[in-house]
């Protein structure tokens, strides 16, 4: 990326940060504040991808906000979600909610869909990306003592493949790095036709955050 060139990360989600870290991009952070609340009648790949989108330009204007200036400033906003029978799984509310869930994708596959919405000041790309993914069947005990380990509570679906998760999973299809949070596959082709680079040498941290 070349020194008047930059990315904003419209999200606060470590697993996210990681991911581009792991590819080589620097970046900063906006906080962004954005409805997560679904229309009525909102399927859940227009929603997913509506989220992605208004978190993109919540950043960028952030970032236009802050003072940045120029046109090769990016913001790069994503959401993940959970469906299984057509309905979407968020995070868990509570322990009851999270039992609810992981009693329907036990033993079953459920689908992860992932928007991706890389917005700078002339241009906007934009995609939704499923993975199929298979648990192995589920009983209270092995429900209950993934609770206990903290981990569900703030992800999408209730559990992180990239972590302790990763014991409830069978089988996957499709992209791993959707069922994180970011596909980079896809997000590789944004970058090139943004003209944003990665594999830079070293492994780059994030350069800050933006706050509103």
């Amino acid at each position: 990326m070349s020194p008047q060139q930059r990315l904003i990360l419209a999200s606060a989600s470590p697993r996210r940060a990681e991911l581009l870290r792991q590819i080589g991009v620097s970046f900063s952070t906006a906080a962004t504040d954005v409805e997560e609340i679904r229309r009525v009648d909102e399927p859940p790949g227009d929603y997913v991808l509506r989220l992605a989108q208004e978190k993109s330009r919540a950043g960028l204007a952030l970032a236009v906000a802050g003072g940045a200036t120029g046109d090769n400033i990016w913001s790069l906003g994503a959401d993940t979600l959970g469906v299984v029978d057509g309905e979407i799984l968020e995070k868990p509310r509570d322990f009851t909610d999270f039992v609810r869930m992981m009693r329907l994708m036990s033993g079953r596959e459920h689908s992860v869909l992932s928007a991706l919405c890389l917005t700078g000041k002339g241009a906007a790309f934009s995609d939704v990306v499923e993975t199929r993914v298979r648990f192995r069947e589920l009983d209270r005990r092995l429900i209950e003592g993934y609770w206990e380990t903290g981990e569900p509570a703030d992800k999408a679906g209730g559990y992180g493949i990239q972590g302790m998760g990763a014991m409830l999973v069978e089988s996957i299809h499709g992209s791993y790095s959707n069922v994180v949070g970011l596909p980079l596959e896809t997000l590789a082709g944004f970058f090139e036709r943004a003209g944003i680079e990665y594999w830079q040498s070293g492994n780059p941290k994030a350069q800050g955050r933006i706050r509103s």
